[in-house]
């Protein structure tokens, strides 16, 4: 195993062409006040293993591959729920 950073996380969007948007969680106290935080951030992600909305994935640091995406899906954990829609209005 190396030694690049890993973070878990859901996917929150896949519509760009093989790159998906990941929402990592974080939780910590406040130093001073003692009040748990919940923190979310997104991170860009090459994805070559066609995860869809909703699936829990590991993501790994790894070169810049362009401006924005600095991380790779480095397996999925667990499939999301998936909606199925027929293509027409509610």
């Amino acid at each position: 195993m190396n030694n690049r950073r890993r973070l878990t996380g859901v996917v929150i969007s896949d519509k760009m062409t093989r790159t998906v948007i990941v929402a990592v969680k974080r939780t910590y106290r406040h130093p001073l006040y003692q009040k748990v935080i919940f923190d979310v951030k997104k991170y860009k992600a090459r994805d070559e293993l066609e995860s869809k909305i909703g699936d829990k994935v590991r993501i790994v640091e790894s070169r810049p591959l362009s401006r924005e995406v600095r991380w790779v899906v480095e397996e999925v954990l667990e499939k999301g729920v998936q909606l199925e829609t027929n293509g027409e209005g509610a």
